[in-house]
């Protein structure tokens, strides 16, 4: 199946719309065929304001408004308790507050942007998409993380290059409790990391220090601009190490 046969066999869905490389290809596709696929923008303490930015700006190129769900997923002591499952809470979470809002909008279908290259064995949350029935069109018609990248770049999509990106949960370790003042810092740390141009980073959050994680080729102007990164992140963190394991680049070129 295509996912022009997708949509054309379900005309009408809410989408859960990050503005993601993923969800801005599907919302994408969904409207260049015609069909009636809703955007809706989850916001929680988990992601950052460029992410919602990023989101608003995509539907308004689209031409497509957004709905947005306000949703306080720490209110949720399963998410709050940061378990090891915690993405599975998280999910069920975000998923309920969407379907309510999509149904009381008219929509009964609700869509994600999981692609074929996700790992299901490796991502609790999927078994809350499965529970819930959501769809997830690019992983049904085999179409992976490369491909969306490819296709994004040929509609002239902004996102076909955006590296992949994890909420603020995950740099807190698990069964260390999530506070919304831990998630502003590590926000305030790793924007301030943009600033200076870096990218594709994390920072891993260790008690009041930070565990500042890079690409290897980003390294030795880390190590070059070390009094920036210093000043940059104190107001953060009590104490900013550099972790030595660089993290793995992502192919955006890829077919």
């Amino acid at each position: 199946m295509t996912l022009q046969d997708f949509f054309h066999q379900h005309p009408k869905a809410a989408l859960a719309f990050s503005g993601g490389t993923d969800s801005a290809y599907l919302l994408y596709a969904g409207r260049t065929w015609g069909e009636d696929v809703r955007p809706y923008y989850i916001s929680t303490p988990f992601q950052p304001a460029w992410e919602r930015k990023d989101a608003q700006r995509l539907a308004a190129e689209l031409g497509v408004p957004l709905t947005v769900v306000e949703l306080d997923v720490l209110a949720c002591p399963s998410v709050a308790s940061n378990p090891k499952n915690r993405c599975y809470y998280c999910k069920q979470a975000l998923f309920s507050a969407l379907r309510q809002q999509a149904q009381a909008d008219g929509f009964s279908l609700l869509l994600d942007g999981t692609n074929a290259s996700d790992d299901a064995s490796d991502r609790p949350g999927m078994k809350a998409l499965q529970e819930l029935a959501v769809r997830s069109p690019l992983r049904e018609c085999g179409i992976t993380k490369a491909q969306v990248r490819t296709l994004s770049r040929e509609a002239g999509l902004f996102t076909w290059d955006k590296p992949a990106y994890a909420c603020l949960a995950t740099r807190i370790p698990t069964d260390t409790p999530i506070t919304t003042e831990d998630l502003a810092r590590v926000e305030g740390g790793e924007d301030a990391l943009f600033a200076l141009g870096f990218t594709n980073f994390r920072i891993r959050l260790r008690g009041d220090a930070a565990l500042l994680q890079l690409p290897e080729r980003q390294m030795a102007r880390a190590m070059a601009q070390r009094p920036q990164l210093v000043e940059a992140l104190t107001p953060y963190f009590s104490h900013i190490s550099l972790d030595l394991q660089p993290r793995p680049e992502e192919d955006f070129h890829g077919q």
